[in-house]
């Protein structure tokens, strides 16, 4: 039986899981995508602190006690998509791969954000060399839309819109 549940983050214990699972996350699925130097200098302690800064729409994947995945979203940050609904972020420890998280949490994101505003286009983006990232988002409906950005992760990395109507 599934002990996963899914929930707001309500405590700094789960804000502070959701610190741990960005920073873990990130180099777990990011290594040979981002610069070995940038992920090999992030740390919980700043994750965890952005975890505090940004708490509100953060959902979080709880086994017991333990944060094993999050997802934050919200109103679309993009000005050229003002009434879209976004999942900023969505994130899977990998030990927890295969389990369906990533679902559940995409699932709780978006009937967020119905309810809030009852967006019928939601955007996600993500590197653009994370094949594991695009084929989840593929499966769950999301399309490229041609929109391209790059960031500087210690290296310069393009980053794709993808977006589900």
């Amino acid at each position: 039986m599934d002990t996963i549940c899914i929930k707001l983050a309500e405590t700094d214990e789960e804000l502070c899981g959701r610190g741990y699972v960005h920073c873990t996350a990130w180099k777990e699925a990011y290594r040979g995508i981002v610069c070995d130097h940038y992920l090999d200098t992030m740390t919980v302690e700043a994750t965890t602190a952005r975890a505090r800064n940004f708490p509100e729409n953060t959902l979080v994947a709880k086994d017991g006690e333990k944060v094993v995945g999050f997802a934050v979203y919200g109103p679309s940050r993009d000005e050229d998509m003002p009434d879209a609904g976004e999942v900023d972020a969505i994130y899977v420890l990998s030990e927890y791969y295969d389990r369906k998280i990533g679902y559940r949490l995409m699932n709780e994101a978006i009937a967020r954000l119905k309810e809030i505003n009852d967006y019928s286009t939601i955007i996600v983006w993500v590197l653009e060399k994370n094949e594991r990232a695009i084929r989840f988002y593929h499966k769950y409906g999301f399309e490229f839309d041609g929109c391209k950005k790059e960031w500087r992760l210690g290296t310069p990395v393009t980053i794709v819109r993808m977006i589900k109507k």
